[in-house]
């Protein structure tokens, strides 16, 4: 997990490793997070002190991990203080319009408990997760919502945008905003190069492997 740095004016808590950055003109007393959030950052403690990255996953690692995988757009964004005392942190909740989906129940729609955002003047930030808003539109991995601290495959490597390309067709993506040129490249150092592919390809590959995991 990658450590953000420190701005002028700001305080950085790191929580079991984690590194939770407040950025105020009036800092709030945080402290150790609940203690599933605790032991879910465990992995986070371990990157940030080795001084690396989450490993990226492969494309079937993210198909056969993932519990449920949608397509959809962010509808809402919506942070809160949880918690109290020595418990206290934000959480943020992202909600999306199920579009399609290629594996799991999700509904019409789902819910991401995330740690991190901002209530009031307030910031809380995980380094390296998906900072989402309204408007957003996305093909998520999801896995262990609710308990995990990012449930996201991979925390950002389980988020993939779509965006519109300059004949108008809908590409495909990474979370920094690389083009990913094959789902063969997902997770190699060779992702981000060459043109995207399209919503309608990154779509079928997943529907092909999710198959092929069930069978």
């Amino acid at each position: 997990m990658i450590l953000i740095p420190s701005p002028p004016c700001a305080t950085t808590v790191n929580l079991n490793g984690s590194t939770i950055q407040s950025n105020s003109k009036h800092v709030p007393r945080m402290k150790t997070p609940s203690r599933s959030l605790t032991c879910a950052l465990i992995i986070a403690a371990s990157c940030a002190a080795s001084g690396t990255t989450v490993i990226p996953p492969s494309f079937d690692e993210l198909v056969s991990r993932a519990e449920t995988i949608v397509q959809g757009t962010v509808t809402e964004v919506r942070s809160e203080w949880a918690g109290e005392g020595a418990q206290r942190h934000i959480v943020s909740y992202v909600t999306l319009r199920v579009e399609d989906t290629f594996k799991g129940n999700p509904g019409k729609q789902i819910t991401l408990r995330m740690l991190g955002g901002t209530v009031g003047a307030e910031t809380m930030e995980v380094a390296d997760a998906p900072r989402f808003k309204a408007g957003d539109r996305d093909v998520l991995f999801v896995e262990n919502n609710g308990t995990q601290f990012v449930p996201l495959v991979g925390i950002m490597h389980g988020r993939y945008r779509v965006q519109k390309d300059q004949a108008g067709r809908d590409v495909i993506m990474t979370n920094s905003g690389s083009p990913v040129g094959s789902v063969d490249e997902v997770g190699k150092e060779s992702a981000g190069e060459g043109q995207p592919i399209t919503l309608q390809q990154f779509k079928q590959a997943i529907q092909t492997r999710a198959a092929r995991s069930v069978q």
